[in-house]
């Protein structure tokens, strides 16, 4: 199938057939209705997405730095090396690759358990704990989504999704150093001074094989 032919409808054909979106559509159903159960709905559950809208393009880029990018470190017999940064690491080799496009179905098996202990302990109410684990999980479905169609052969129409899909193909095919940002351009990026002009930095020789590790498929 050519570029130009791939629909957004052949995108989610595709998209719904890796487990990644079913794991976190299947969380995002339970914690909705677990949200709704609880009931006790105050001014906060309102201010609470506000405030992850506002972080979650920080927290993509701290992601994205710090975890996807981690270099394997040896400790005597032992590499420090997670499968998040394994498999980013094949996905910069191949960025086409589309399985390598989606977070690893085994990560999520201690992810959204994580999420959901997060949820349940970090919040002084079990109801507004839940509202944050909704809309985590939407943000999750989110990312999932622009991630898979930047990576896909679906064409860009509108001129904010032009800016997300360059802003993202400049950091596998420019300069992997920059432009962390998956969902937007120029967000984090700007405010961590990871957003340059792509004339103004070298075009990078370990874009497709970071710390010029050469991984083996796990």
């Amino acid at each position: 199938m050519t570029r130009n032919a791939f629909t957004l409808g052949d995108a989610a054909r595709e998209f719904v057939r890796h487990p990644s979106p079913w794991m976190i559509g299947f969380a995002l159903i339970l914690s909705l209705a677990a949200r709704c159960a609880a009931g006790d709905w105050q001014l906060t559950d309102a201010l609470v997405p506000v405030a992850m809208l506002t972080a979650f393009p920080f927290f993509e880029w701290i992601v994205h730095v710090f975890v996807l990018h981690w270099k394997p470190r040896r400790f005597g017999r032992v590499t420090l090396d997670s499968v998040l940064a394994r498999d980013h690491r094949l996905h910069h080799m191949d960025p086409r690759d589309v399985p390598l496009i989606f977070i690893p179905w085994r990560a999520l098996l201690w992810i959204l358990p994580a999420a959901v202990a997060v949820a349940l302990l970090a919040f002084p109410r079990p109801a507004l704990g839940l509202t944050f684990l909704s809309f985590l999980t939407v943000l999750g479905l989110c990312y999932e989504w622009c991630h898979y169609l930047i990576h896909s052969d679906y064409k860009p129409k509108t001129r904010a999704y032009r800016s997300i899909w360059r802003n993202h193909r400049q950091h596998h095919y420019k300069n992997e150093h920059y432009w962390f940002t998956v969902t937007t351009s120029g967000t984090a990026d700007r405010a961590l001074r990871t957003h340059p002009e792509p004339t103004a930095v070298p075009t990078s020789p370990t874009a497709k094989n970071l710390h010029a590790v050469t991984p083996a498929r796990q």
